[in-house]
């Protein structure tokens, strides 16, 4: 039975081992190696509305930059793009809302090939549409189209969220289609999305290593985690990388997911304090496992790849597994209430998942208004505490 259940807990965190995401992420990436990434914005008007006499002005000075069709133009701002590789994004993007494929403030990914040395690049595109007149509510809207492109298809989709909470950040700098703050706030803005938006799980997993383990317990646990001495960044990146590491928001179906997410231990927690003024920095009131160091290496890898989507993949790898390990828990809780044996299959199993002070945790929540279960729960929590002894 430990074989079996070490062989699958190995499979869950080789992520870098499986064809599916070698073939398109990891390939062309070399130790201490960015990719390369690239931003476009263009100013997106509908042909009905009615634009000012700056706008069009400014529209005309950029005829050469502008696709027209029949409902809407499209007008480019800034880009990062070779000159050569923009107008055919730009082609892409026109097809994309001629199609009614481009929904207001709702990101899309895919694949597109420019004239990149990449070729084939993962492009996430968004339009973030001004606010309509209450004057006109039915005429066509103005906005701005926004692209990031990097990586592969597959590896933005796993930062989908923090890309489009990225772009609407943008929102407050964008009032005017002549963007007079494009070179002081929009473009630097736009330069920074990839280290802002993806590049933040790899910073923390560099700054802490093989301590990462008890920033995952911690997110596991609910634990607060305190960081000091340090810069609002890496504050931020600490924040973030908890918030993704925790089960909050994986499915909002699951009731085993939300009860995970909301148990909080019956014992007494002290914050987990990360202090910046040492380096490497010096974590106190620590608290692991042996589930969660069983993760160390496989971050260390990818952080040494400098392969921020396979550490994000390999941290969703991470909450799946510790969700399929509740499921296993709460079944076997049920089982135990009518078969010894069972009880019997779940001492081995918490002994053998080396998670259970969290899956534990997470029980006594869940069951605490079911006497029997309450009792079964009792029992394990005791066996734990003598393996723990022993």
């Amino acid at each position: 039975m430990f074989s079996s259940q070490t062989s699958s807990f190995q499979d869950s965190i080789d992520v870098e081992e499986k064809d599916e995401f070698d073939s398109e992420d990891i390939a062309g990436y070399s130790q201490k190696t960015q990719l390369n990434c690239y931003y476009t914005i263009y100013l997106y008007q509908g042909t009905r509305s009615e634009a000012c006499g700056e706008s069009v002005a400014w529209n005309q000075s950029r005829a050469d930059s502008t696709t027209s069709h029949d409902d809407f133009s499209l007008t480019l701002i800034d880009s990062s793009l070779p000159s050569e590789a923009e107008p055919e994004l730009r082609t892409y993007i026109s097809r994309r809302l001629s199609k009614g494929a481009l929904l207001g403030g709702m990101g899309n990914i895919a694949t597109v090939e420019l004239s990149l040395p990449e070729q084939a690049v993962g492009c996430y595109c968004c339009l973030l549409e001004q606010e309509r007149s209450p004057e006109q509510p039915d005429a066509d809207g103005n906005g701005y189209v926004i692209c990031f492109m990097g990586g592969s298809e597959k590896g933005l989709n796993l930062f989908r969220l923090e890309l489009d909470k990225y772009v609407q950040g943008l929102q407050s700098s964008l009032q005017t289609p002549e963007l007079q703050n494009l070179e002081t706030e929009v473009r630097p803005y736009l330069s920074r999305w990839y280290e802002e938006s993806v590049m933040h799980i790899h910073r923390v997993v560099q700054l802490v290593q093989c301590n990462i383990s008890f920033l995952l317990h911690a997110a596991l646990s609910h634990t607060h985690v305190e960081v000091i001495n340090a810069d609002e960044r890496t504050k931020a990146d600490v924040s973030r990388f908890i918030k993704a590491a925790s089960l909050q928001g994986l499915s909002q179906q699951d009731t085993t997911t939300a009860s995970l997410c909301k148990a909080m231990s019956e014992d007494t927690q002290s914050d987990l304090t990360v202090d910046c003024s040492t380096s490497p920095p010096t974590l106190t009131n620590t608290v692991s496992n042996r589930f969660c160091d069983g993760w160390i290496q496989a971050f260390l890898n990818a952080a040494e790849r400098c392969n921020p989507f396979l550490l994000r993949q390999i941290l969703e790898n991470f909450k799946l597994k510790a969700i399929h390990d509740m499921n296993s828990l709460k079944r076997f809780v049920r089982q135990a209430e009518m078969s010894h044996y069972a009880l019997f299959r779940c001492c081995q199993f918490l002994r053998g998942c080396g998670n259970g002070d969290v899956l534990l945790q997470n029980a006594r929540a869940e069951h605490s208004d079911l006497p029997e279960a309450c009792n079964i729960i009792a029992v394990l929590d005791e066996f734990l505490s003598e393996q723990a002894e022993a």
